[in-house]
């Protein structure tokens, strides 16, 4: 996949690029005063939501195409470049018409490759960047399969947008983070501009710092962070906007990191410590080997003794000491929940491979 890199695109804009406006266009009064109110924040792009895919049907859907004549109103009065949502080719070509000067595709649209074909193909030969989403799921092929589309249709100015992605577990995001994936994609691809949208990994305007912080410490190349006049009167995401003062107040306080710091003595202290977590990580793996040799000679007892495989007691004994036994080494709980999740599940393969029976399917939910 060939895509441009981040600086030879957004000429004179330097990293974090930073989008942000309201997450709905609701009112021209709405949509201008907070333009206004973002001068001197250091936004490169005012995003606003013309459509907005929902949930649920009922709730507010966006403005429509009414909106883009307050876009293209703004564009000139206050010179600034917009940037909005596309679900669809309509949106698309509606969305040039009007000026804007950067396009991304949403998480529920990612999820479609056949919207995502159909949009890909209609804006064959544009020259603005067009960002894409992660979908809702945690599917790092499903991400990629839509940003090779775009990059197949010709579409150099291409990014990629992290927003977290959705899950049954319960915890203090409204999406996951679930930073090793867009990691992983931008391990991949190395050239393409990677963002980070804290709003809907956050939902709550009080996290939005924290994760911002963690994106740029990760070397994210930007941030698109929703901002509403009067957040609290807000049609839609109210509780993740935050008014621009408040966003002045986050973008100041964060401290870019130096992706490339080339002092010697730095790198020779930073080599050192990698060797010890290099040498930490064979220990694990060698950890791991003992622990599986154990399984195999657990399972040939079973065997022996025509025992079941998953004993349901195990499991919850399992779930229940390892979790308590990181805090005790002040390790986090829910990491260490999910990796022993992965080590039973292995587990029970090796067992099964014992009985051989190759097709049993054990489920561990």
């Amino acid at each position: 996949m060939q895509v441009e890199k981040l600086e030879s695109w957004v000429k004179e804009h330097k990293k974090p690029l930073i989008i942000s406006g309201p997450c709905s266009v609701e009112t021209k009064e709405q949509f201008f005063t907070t333009i206004e109110q973002l001068a001197g924040t250091g936004v490169h792009f005012i995003r606003g939501g013309i459509w907005k895919p929902r949930t649920r049907p009922g709730t507010f859907e966006g403005i429509g195409k009414s909106g883009l004549s307050w876009i293209k109103e703004a564009k000139a009065l206050y010179q600034v470049e917009i940037a909005t949502e596309v679900a669809s080719p309509k949106h698309a070509e509606l969305a040039l018409e009007a000026g804007i000067g950067l396009l991304w595709i949403g998480a529920r649209t990612t999820v479609n490759p056949f919207h995502v074909q159909e949009i890909a193909e209609s804006l064959k030969g544009i020259d603005i960047p067009v960002f894409i989403k992660n979908p809702i799921n945690p599917d790092l092929s499903l991400w990629k399969g839509a940003l090779e589309r775009f990059s197949k249709a010709g579409i150099k100015k291409l990014g990629a947008i992290h927003r977290g992605f959705d899950s049954f577990q319960k915890t203090k995001f409204r999406n996951v983070p679930l930073w090793q994936i867009p990691i992983e994609l931008k391990s991949e691809f190395p050239n393409l501009p990677l963002i980070c949208d804290p709003s809907h990994i956050a939902g709550r305007s009080d996290l939005i710092h924290e994760i911002s912080q963690k994106a740029l410490d990760l070397n994210y190349d930007g941030l698109m962070i929703e901002s509403h006049c009067s957040p609290e009167t807000a049609l839609s995401d109210a509780k993740q906007q935050v008014t621009p003062k408040d966003l002045a107040d986050i973008l100041g306080r964060l401290e870019p990191r130096d992706a490339t710091k080339s002092d010697t003595a730095f790198i020779n202290h930073l080599e050192i410590i990698r060797e010890q977590i290099d040498q930490a990580d064979r220990e694990i793996l060698e950890a791991i080997a003992t622990r599986m040799n154990l399984v195999e000679k657990i399972g040939e007892y079973k065997k022996e003794n025509n025992v079941a495989i998953f004993q349901l007691s195990r499991w919850k004994e399992i779930f229940r000491t390892r979790p308590e036994w990181a805090k005790a080494l002040n390790l986090d709980a829910d990491f260490i929940k999910e990796l022993y999740r992965f080590i039973h599940q292995q587990s029970v393969q090796k067992q099964t491979g014992i009985y051989k029976e190759e097709d049993q399917e054990v489920d561990l939910d």
